[in-house]
C-alpha cells in the first residue's frame, strides 16, 4: 500500500465488514465508559506512518550519531539491536493492549485499566509532560540541519555569537511548532496526509541513503564494529561502562511506537491494525536505522576523524557523498523532523484529550471538547503548542539546563511505559488478563515477554537516569542539581503532580457527562 491509497483501505479485500469492525471498536470504547466522538478516517498506512514518524529514524540518527560515537566509538552500533530487542518486548505487550483497547491516549488508558486510576493518572501525567518537552526538543533539530544547508537560515546574528545558535534555534523551532499546531488543529485527516507523505519521502530517502553509503564502503563490518577508540580503559566497568553511556544514543530514538494506537479512535479497524502498525513501525525503524548507522561507519573516509564525534552523521554524508547529494539528504532530514513534530504533537493531543474527558485535568470539559467543524480536540493542540514554545525559550540563555530536561523527558516516557507493562504483569500473574478474542495475542509467550519488558524498562530507565557528568553536566561549571537532574526533575514532576492529583483532581475524576457512553456499556476495570 502506498501513501496515495485511500484512507479507507484495509488489509482485507472489499472492506465488506467495516460495519462489524466499527461495532467492535465502539464496544471497546463503551467498555471503558466512553461514547465514540472522533471520526474514523485513518487507514493502515496512516497509523503505521504515525509510529514511524514519531520514532523518526532520520531525525534521531542525525541528532545522536555523534553522541554514540564520542562515548562508545564505532562499536556503539551494538546498542542499536540491544535497544530494539528490549523495546520489542514492550511493543509486544502494547500490541495485546492495543488489540483490546484501541483508544486515544493509549498509555494513559492502558495504565489506568491495568493498574487503577492512580497509576493511570501518574502514567498519563508523565507521558504528557514528556511529550511537551519532546515537542520542544525535536523543534531544536531544525537548527542542527537548516543552517548547514544554507547560511540564509541563520537569522539571528552570524552564528558566532554566544547565544546566536540558541536564539536562532528557538526562532526556527517556534515556526515549526506554529505550523504543526495549525495542522493538528485543522483535523486529523490533514495531519495524516501530510505525515504519510512525509514518511513516504523519509523512507525513500533513507533507503536511497543506505544504497549510496553501501556503494562507498571502504572497510568491513568486523573492523568497524570492534573499534572502541580505547574508551573505558582504566574505568571500573571498562568498555561496558562506556557502552552503557553510548547506548543512550539508541535509547533516545527507539520509542513512540505507541502513537500508532493512540490514534485508535480515528482509525479504521484499529483492533487489528494498531498492533500491526506498532510492530511494523518498530521493525522498519530498526532495520533502516541499523543499516544507515552501519554503512555510515563502514563508508566514512576516516574512522578516526574527530568530526565523527562532533558533527556526526551530517559529516559522514557530506564527506562521503559530496555537498550536492549531502544537501538533498539534509533536506529530507528537515522533512523527517517536520513530520516527527507533527506526530509528537498529535500523540500529545490525544493523551490530553483522553485525560480531560475523565476530568483528570484542570478545565477538563474545555480540553476534551471536540470541535464540530474540525472533528478534533482543538484546545489541546493550542495548549501543547504554546507550552512547547515556552519550553523552547528556556534554551536561549540556559542551553545546558534545556539539554538536561530533554534527556529527562525520554526517561519519563520509559517510566510511563513501565507503568503499563508492570501493572499488566500483575494482572497476568493474578490470572485476570484476557486478550481480545480473535485479535493479537502472545498466548503462552505473554508472561515471559511481559517479564522481560518490565526488567528491560526498569534497567534502561536507571541507565538513562544515572548521574553521569558527560550526559547531565557536559560543560562547566559543575552543578549537583544538573548531574542529579533526572532524579530531581522527575521527582518534582511526578511527586508534585501526584500531590496535586491526590488532594485536588482525584475528587473530581469521572467520565464527563458529555463523553459518557449511553446504554449497557458500563466501564470495566480488571484492576479492581
Amino acid at each position: 500500500m502506498t501513501a496515495a491509497e485511500p484512507a479507507g483501505s484495509g488489509d482485507r479485500p472489499g472492506g465488506h465488514d467495516h460495519d462489524h469492525d466499527h461495532d467492535h471498536d465502539d464496544s471497546s470504547l463503551a467498555e471503558l465508559g466512553y461514547k465514540p466522538e472522533l471520526k474514523r478516517t485513518l487507514g493502515n498506512f496512516h497509523t503505521f506512518a504515525a509510529g514511524v514518524s514519531y520514532i523518526s529514524i532520520l531525525t534521531g540518527t542525525f541528532q545522536l550519531f555523534y553522541f554514540g560515537v564520542s562515548h562508545g566509538g564505532p562499536a556503539y552500533w551494538w546498542s542499536w539491536p540491544m535497544v530494539f530487542v528490549g523495546q520489542l518486548m514492550v511493543a509486544l505487550c502494547f500490541c495485546e493492549l492495543a488489540a483490546r483497547y484501541p483508544v486515544a491516549g493509549s498509555v494513559y488508558n492502558w495504565s489506568k485499566t491495568m493498574g487503577g486510576p492512580h497509576i493511570g493518572w501518574l502514567g498519563g501525567w508523565m507521558m504528557m509532560t514528556a511529550t511537551m518537552v519532546s515537542l520542544a526538543a525535536v523543534a531544536l533539530a531544525y537548527q542542527i540541519t537548516l543552517p548547514q544547508i544554507d547560511d540564509f537560515f541563520q537569522f539571528v546574528g552570524d552564528g558566532t555569537g554566544e547565544n546566536d545558535a540558541a536564539a536562532n534555534a528557538v526562532l526556527l523551532g517556534s515556526v515549526l511548532i506554529l505550523f504543526t499546531t495549525l495542522v493538528n488543529a485543522y483535523g486529523v485527516k490533514l495531519m495524516a496526509r501530510i505525515n504519510s507523505a512525509g514518511v513516504f519521502i523519509e523512507l525513500v530517502a533513507a533507503i536511497v541513503l543506505i544504497l549510496l553509503l553501501a556503494a562507498h564502503i571502504t572497510r568491513g563490518p568486523a573492523e568497524t564494529l570492534t573499534d572502541t577508540y580505547g574508551l573505558g580503559e582504566g574505568q571500573t566497568l571498562g568498555y561496558f561502562g562506556a557502552f552503557l553511556t553510548a547506548s543512550l544514543a539508541s535509547a533516545y530514538v527507539m520509542y513512540g511506537f505507541d502513537t500508532a494506537s493512540s490514534l485508535g479512535e480515528e482509525s479504521l479497524d484499529p483492533g487489528r491494525n494498531a498492533p500491526r502498525a506498532i510492530l511494523r513501525a518498530l521493525i522498519a525503524s530498526f532495520l533502516i536505522g541499523g543499516l544507515i548507522l552501519l554503512f555510515a561507519l563502514m563508508s566514512v573516509p576516516n574512522l578516526q576523524a574527530k568530526q565523527l564525534s562532533v558533527d556526526g552523521l551530517q559529516y559522514v554524508v557530506l564527506a562521503t557523498l559530496g555537498s550536492t547529494i549531502g544537501e538533498i539528504v539534509l533536506w529530507c532530514v528537515v522533512i523527517a523532523i517536520t513530520v516527527c513534530e507533527l506526530a509528537v504533537q498529535a500523540a500529545g493531543i490525544r493523551l490530553m484529550f483522553a485525560m480531560a474527558r475523565d476530568n483528570n485535568l484542570p478545565a477538563g470539559s474545555k480540553l476534551a471538547r471536540v470541535s464540530p467543524r474540525f472533528q478534533t480536540p482543538v484546545v489541546p493542540a493550542v495548549v501543547i503548542g504554546i507550552i512547547g514554545i515556552l519550553i523552547l525559550v528556556l534554551n536561549i540563555n540556559q542551553p545546558q539546563i534545556f539539554s538536561v530536561i530533554t534527556s529527562i523527558a525520554v526517561i519519563m516516557i520509559y517510566l510511563a511505559y513501565l507503568l503499563v507493562t508492570a501493572p499488566l504483569l500483575v494482572q497476568r500473574l493474578r490470572g485476570k488478563w484476557t486478550p481480545a478474542k480473535g485479535r493479537f495475542s502472545l498466548g503462552r509467550w505473554g508472561l515471559p515477554v511481559n517479564i522481560l519488558a518490565v526488567l528491560w524498562g526498569g534497567a534502561m530507565a536507571l541507565n538513562l537516569a544515572w548521574p553521569r557528568a558527560e550526559v547531565y553536566n557536559a560543560t562547566g561549571p559543575q552543578h549537583w542539581y544538573l548531574r542529579w537532574g533526572a532524579f530531581v526533575f522527575i521527582g518534582i514532576v511526578a511527586g508534585g503532580g501526584f500531590l496535586y492529583y491526590w488532594f485536588i483532581q482525584r475528587h473530581r475524576t469521572g467520565v464527563l457527562a458529555e463523553h459518557r457512553a449511553t446504554g449497557p456499556g458500563e466501564p470495566q476495570n480488571p484492576a479492581t
